[in-house]
């Protein structure tokens, strides 16, 4: 856990810098104290005159102490909102002497005649908690945010207030993709607090903040800190990634729990932390609050959010690749592959497109492209801005579809079925190839049943041609697949010579 070590000044330093910030921007706040105090040393004024216990300590002092009376605002303020979710899961595990012969059986039998029905697994109750976020209100129905890990699969949930009153709770719905879930329970107590939302989009990189919740069971704790950083990704935690970086102490059971800002609105819903010890190390993230309003709505009205589906499969491209494709200095996302059928497919989009813009608004990553296609309705058109060939071609017209539960698993759908990458001096090293002058493209991730594991192209394979047009380099080869209509061969330079793929057929 990452300590503090500054000494009074240096605490007092950061302090007169803060109240500065609070006293010029914060206008939904009132703070005691007055920030002319930090500007009482003048040119004329030697700090080493000042003898001990004057004004200038005692002008300090007011510094901090509004400083401290403006944190425990916000806290007042955020902590009725924030509360404990207790929460009972239902676990399946497999016997580990399930099939052993059990030696007081062979004297005394079996006294469980359905012992084998099970298959040898057992279930038994975990209990957890989390914390959560009360964000709507309707009727007597309060409706609790918080993590998907926290409540998703609970089959018990306790809402504990900040009281210590507690409410069966109920799962309206919950999406792993995003890691957020919305708890219900009902209470015809009208002062029960709702947090008021934020706007992430408007966080920037030293922004302070506060994190509260329940870390370690200790509830309603709060911990301050600054923004680190916006915008992270991290793709094992989710499969949309836009975290809120922060330093405020995140430890274990403040997931769910609410990022805040000095205006006491919700930010973000802290949710992970990178640590190699399991504590707060001062990187916690949490999910912008602009990536789940309209999950809420979502979950209340379908009890799921629906996500908007184009169909293809995207990665970050090397330098390398970048110039190999005519795409250096530009921000957008690489479509590798896409599902045959999709609306992409359908559309024109086709493997080896840099997506530059959707409906006018320019793609950052891939992680952006993903939340706004992600964010449009099924139903709806979308024109898409592309890059092919490293010339603007005129936008795309698709219909986006909504996106299916099980896509992620229908390899077999994916065109080509393979990556390609930069077949340079050192590749050529790593393949140990020794023709200088062969040119194409490496073959990798070759996908199960897809057109490409039907013509047997494997991992390494240098494809050199596509349908009898000989290709050089990464644009050669996509511009060339771009044309493919009824059917396509490759190419392939292996084990020192060249030779045809059969031909796939759509």
């Amino acid at each position: 856990m990452k300590k503090w070590t500054k000494n009074f000044m240096g605490i007092s330093a950061i302090a007169v810098l803060t109240f500065v910030v609070l006293s010029l921007s914060c206008g939904k706040m009132q703070v005691k104290g007055s920030a002319e105090t930090t500007f009482a040393g003048t040119a004329d004024t030697a700090y080493a005159e000042t003898p001990r216990g004057n004004q200038s300590n005692s002008d300090s002092l007011k510094v901090l102490e509004a400083l401290q009376t403006s944190f425990r605002s916000i806290s007042q303020t955020v902590l009725p909102s924030v509360v404990v979710v207790n929460v009972t899961e239902t676990k399946t595990v497999k016997d580990p002497f399930y099939g052993m012969q059990n030696p007081f059986e062979f004297f005394f039998g079996r006294p469980d005649s359905n012992k084998d029905k099970d298959g040898g697994t057992r279930e038994y109750e975990h209990k957890g908690l989390g914390s959560g976020v009360i964000v709507r209100k309707t009727g007597n129905k309060y409706y609790v945010l918080t993590n998907n890990h926290v409540a998703g699969s609970a089959t018990k949930i306790s809402i504990k207030l900040f009281d210590d009153r507690e409410f069966e709770g109920t799962l309206v719905g919950a999406d792993e993709r995003i890691d957020i879930a919305l708890v219900s329970f009902e209470s015809k107590d009208n002062s029960i607090v709702v947090a008021d939302l934020g706007d992430s989009d408007l966080v920037q990189t030293g922004d302070i903040c506060l994190a509260i919740g329940a870390p370690l069971g200790y509830s309603q704790s709060v911990t301050q800190g600054i923004v680190s950083a916006t915008s992270r990704s991290e793709p094992g935690m989710s499969n949309i990634s836009d975290f809120i970086q922060t330093d405020a102490a995140i430890n274990q059971g403040n997931s769910g729990g609410p990022l805040v800002n000095i205006y006491g609105e919700i930010i973000g819903i802290n949710t992970w932390i990178a640590s190699q010890s399991g504590g707060s190390q001062g990187l916690g993230f949490a999910i912008p609050i602009n990536n789940v309003k309209k999950a809420i709505d979502a979950f209340i009205k379908d009890g799921k959010v629906t996500y908007g589906w184009l169909g293809v499969s995207m990665y970050e491209i090397s330098d390398s690749m970048k110039k190999d494709l005519g795409l250096e200095g530009k921000n957008g996302a690489f479509v590798a592959e896409l599902y045959i059928k999709s609306p992409a497919d359908k559309g024109g989009i086709k493997p080896g497109d840099y997506i530059v813009e959707v409906n006018g608004k320019s793609v950052k990553d891939v992680n952006q492209l993903m939340r706004d296609v992600g964010g449009l309705q099924a139903g709806t058109t979308a024109k898409i801005g592309v890059i092919r060939g490293g010339k603007r071609i005129p936008d795309i017209t698709v219909k986006i579809e909504a996106r299916a539960k099980d896509i992620d698993s229908q390899s077999g759908k994916f065109w080509p079925g393979f990556l390609v990458t930069v077949l340079d001096d050192d590749m050529k090293k790593q393949l140990n190839i020794e023709d200088k002058k062969l040119k194409g493209v490496v073959v990798t991730n070759v996908e199960e049943r897809s057109p490409a594991a039907a013509l047997r192209i494997q991992n390494g394979d240098v494809i050199t041609g596509v349908n009898g047009v000989a290709v050089s380099n990464l644009a050669e080869f996509y511009l060339e697949l771009s044309k493919v209509d009824k059917s396509i061969n490759f190419d392939i330079y292996s084990n020192g010579g060249t030779i045809t793929t059969g031909t796939y057929k759509f």
